[in-house]
């Protein structure tokens, strides 16, 4: 265990997550002075396992495994992740304590020749693994060659660049925290392109019962993202989505109201299953709940297999 002046970040080795780790340890020593905050960088399978899809080995979940093994053992107190790639439901013995202020949560469409989604060529080959981005992809631009592109930022910049994808569609988050924002051509956001929930917001996990490192973790807690994450993990929550699943949940909060956004897809078909709904922000799980009730009555339920 760590002494009582010592806190310690699991987080995975990729540029990426390290930079989300060492944002997080910095405001934690701005917010509590003399503490001391170390990195425990981890290889997770779900770095390892880049020839297949997340929906083929096991779903986001695969990001955090190994994270909260070493919380268990007592190796590091908190763990700091992509908020989208955490599981709807956490493994038992562990809580999230903490969503740090947003970055931009759309996706971003990356080009080295076109400006735009609308003006790549008929059967351009366009890089995601992303079966929400697939199904919205498929939509809007049937004609378009959809391939997987795994593995971390840079790799998916070095795979472009290398001419085996015409386009790729990352999230904008993820490029401007890594200094790479000249490389989004276009921003694909709402209403017409929605993104997954809770993207662009980092979050810290703990051990359920840890007092202490939940407590330096809620300092850095940002409401109004709290707010709007609620909202759309509640949603997505309701329809039992997972990377399986074509899901999409962007909510705004202005004034005290909520809106919310959502969207169930097929990947295959590009068929798109759209609802919106507004509330109060002290109400954001049953906004999320009213939301995917709605997309339930339009029928996504047999998008997703239910």
């Amino acid at each position: 265990m760590s002494d009582s002046n010592t806190l310690r970040i699991a987080t995975r080795r990729s540029a990426l997550a390290l930079w989300q780790a060492e944002h997080v340890a910095t405001l934690l020593r701005r917010a509590h002075p003399g503490l001391v905050v170390e990195l425990v960088p981890m290889t997770t399978r779900g770095d390892q396992v880049l020839d297949r899809p997340l929906a083929e080995i096991g779903g986001k979940g695969l990001f955090l495994k190994e994270l909260e093994v070493a919380m268990q053992a007592g190796e590091a107190d908190i763990a700091v992740h992509s908020l989208k790639d955490v599981p709807m439901e956490l493994e038992p013995g562990f809580v999230l304590s903490a969503v740090l202020a947003r970055e931009d949560p759309a996706d971003a469409f990356v080009s080295r020749a076109w400006a735009s989604l609308d003006e790549l060529p008929h059967g351009a080959r366009v890089g995601t693994s992303s079966l929400r981005r697939q199904a919205q992809l498929r939509a809007k631009r049937p004609d378009l060659e959809l391939a997987d592109l795994r593995g971390n930022v840079n790799t998916r910049l070095a795979k472009l660049d290398a001419g085996e994808y015409d386009a790729v569609v990352l999230a904008c988050a993820g490029l401007l925290r890594l200094g790479f924002g000249e490389r989004i051509r276009a921003r694909l956001q709402a209403p017409q392109w929605l993104a997954a929930a809770g993207q662009g917001a980092i979050a810290i996990e703990c051990r359920d019962g840890d007092a202490r490192s939940q407590a330096l973790a809620r300092s850095l807690d940002d409401a109004p993202t709290a707010t709007c994450v609620a909202a759309e993990r509640a949603m997505t929550r309701r329809l039992q989505g997972s990377c399986q699943v074509p899901i999409a949940a962007q909510a705004t909060l202005h004034e005290g109201r909520l809106d919310l956004a959502g969207l169930v897809g097929d990947a295959a078909t590009g068929q798109l299953v759209r609802a919106q709904a507004s509330g109060a922000a002290d109400e954001a799980q049953a906004l999320g709940e009213r939301v995917a009730a709605l997309l339930l009555d339009q029928g996504a339920g047999a998008l997703i297999g239910r």
